[in-house]
C-alpha cells in the first residue's frame, strides 16, 4: 500500500535546516566551553562572563537580553504553528499538544517526588523543556530513516514544551513583582496590539521599538525579561496565508533564524556551560536534584510523551499519521529528553546565587542530554524505520 507522504512547507524546511546546523554549532561551543573552563584559563574565562557592562554582568546581558530575541523567535514560530501550521487544526494539534503535556508533567513529577520539601524543590522546572536544535540535529543525521511526519511531530511538541517553559518561568520563577513596571509593560503590549489589530500598521519599526521598551519595563518589573519576547511576537501582524513573505511576522522570523541559530544560542552555550568539574562532581550526580533532572529527562520524557499520545489515540480524540508507529513516537520522546538550552536557562533561575547547585545541575543536564541524544539516535536508527521506508 502506498502511503501519501506529507509535504513540508518551505518555512518548515528552512526551519529544520537551520536548527539541525545550529545543533552542531551548539555542540562544538559546549565542548569548547567545557575544555576552557577546566583548563589553566578557566578562572579568567569564568571571570569574563561576570564582567559588568551598563549595570548588568555580561552573562545577564546574554541571558536577559539576547535570549529575549530567542524567545521572540520561539513566539513567532508558535504563532505560525497556531495559525497555519501543525497546531492550526485542533484534532491534528491534539497529538503534539498532549504529547508536550506528558513530556512536561511526568518529568516534573519525577523531580518533585525526589526533592519535595527540600531546597532543591525549585528545580522542578529543569527537566520540563526540549531543545529543538539538538533534537532536530539528531533527526537530520538519521535522514530518510525516519518519516517527515516524525520531524513535524517533534517540532510541534518541542515548541509547545518551550511555551510551557516560558509560562513556568513567568509564574514560578518570579520572586518579587513591581506592579507599576509590569502595568507599564502590559500597556506597551496593548498599544502594539492595537496598532496591529485596529490600525493594521505593517511596518516592523514601531513594534521593535515598542518591544525594546517593553523588555526594559519587564526587566524592572521582576518578571523575567525574556517573557517580553514572546509577548512581542503575538503583537506583530501575521498573515494566515502559508509562507506569505510580505507578512511582518514572516519577515522577522526569516530574518532571526540564522542570527539566533549561529550567534545567540552559541554565545549562550559558551556563557552557560563554563562548568568546572570539581573533584566531587560524580558524587553530586547521585544527589536528589541531579537524579531528578536525569531521570526526568531520560525516563520521564519518553514515558510521558508516549503515554499521553496513547491516551489520545485510545480515546479516539486523534490518531497517528499513517507513516508513524509507536516505536517512532517513543523514539521522539527519548529525543525530547535533550533539555540543554531551556533546562540550563531554567537552572539559572531556579538556583540564583547558588553556584555549586547551578554547576551540579548543569552537569546533570549535560549528561542527560548526551544520553537522550545518543539513545534516541540508536533507537530510531535500529527500530524507528517505517515499513513503507524499507
Amino acid at each position: 500500500m502506498t502511503t501519501t507522504r506529507r509535504k513540508l512547507t518551505r518555512m518548515f524546511l528552512a526551519f529544520f535546516d537551520s536548527e539541525k546546523s545550529s545543533g552542531i554549532v551548539l555542540m562544538i561551543c559546549t565542548v569548547l566551553s567545557l575544555l576552557i573552563a577546566n583548563s589553566a584559563l578557566g578562572t579568567d574565562y569564568q571571570s569574563l562572563w561576570s564582567t559588568y557592562i551598563g549595570g548588568l554582568s555580561l552573562e545577564h546581558w546574554i541571558n536577559d537580553a539576547l535570549m529575549a530575541v530567542f524567545f521572540l523567535l520561539i513566539g513567532l514560530e508558535l504563532e505560525r504553528e497556531l495559525y497555519s501550521g501543525e497546531l492550526s487544526d485542533f484534532r491534528q494539534a491534539l497529538l503534539p499538544m498532549l504529547a508536550a503535556v506528558g513530556g512536561i508533567v511526568i518529568p516534573a513529577v519525577i523531580h518533585f517526588s525526589l526533592n519535595a520539601g527540600t531546597p532543591t524543590q525549585s528545580g522542578i522546572g529543569i527537566p520540563m523543556a526540549t531543545d529543538i536544535a539538538f533534537a532536530l540535529g539528531v533527526l537530520a543525521i538519521l535522514g530518510k530513516r525516519v518519516p517527515a511526519s516524525l520531524k513535524v511531530f517533534v517540532v510541534a511538541f518541542a515548541v509547545m514544551d518551550d511555551l510551557s517553559a516560558i509560562i513556568v518561568i513567568a509564574v514560578f520563577y518570579t520572586a518579587e513583582v513591581s506592579i507599576l513596571y509590569l502595568a507599564g509593560a502590559l500597556a506597551v503590549w496593548g498599544l502594539l496590539f492595537i496598532l496591529n489589530r485596529r490600525f493594521r500598521v505593517m511596518s516592523l519599526l514601531p513594534y521593535l521599538l515598542g518591544g525594546a521598551v517593553m523588555w526594559f519595563l519587564m526587566l524592572k518589573s521582576g518578571v523575567h525579561a525574556t517573557v517580553a519576547g514572546v509577548m512581542l511576537a503575538f503583537a506583530i501582524p501575521y498573515s494566515h496565508k502559508a509562507d506569505d513573505e510580505k507578512s511582518p511576522s514572516h519577515k522577522l522570523e526569516h530574518f532571526l533564524h540564522k542570527p539566533v541559530a549561529f550567534i545567540i544560542l552559541p554565545i549562550f552555550a559558551l556563557a552557560n556551560t563554563a562548568v568546572v568539574f570539581a573533584p566531587d562532581w560524580m558524587q553530586n550526580l547521585a544527589s536528589a536534584n541531579s537524579l531528578g533532572i536525569m531521570a526526568g529527562l531520560l525516563l520521564g520524557k519518553p514515558v510521558g510523551v508516549t503515554l499521553l499520545v496513547f491516551v489520545v489515540v485510545i480515546t479516539g480524540l486523534g490518531r497517528l499519521p499513517a507513516d508513524l508507529n509507536w516505536r517512532q513516537i517513543f523514539g521522539a520522546g527519548i529525543l525530547g529528553g535533550i533539555g540543554f538550552t531551556m533546562s540550563i536557562f531554567i537552572t539559572n533561575l531556579a538556583f540564583t546565587g547558588d553556584g555549586v547547585m547551578i554547576s551540579a545541575s548543569k552537569i546533570a543536564i549535560l549528561f542527560a542530554s548526551l544520553g537522550a541524544g545518543s539513545l534516541g539516535f540508536l533507537w530510531l536508527y535500529f527500530l524507528g524505520r517505517s515499513e513503507e521506508l524499507t
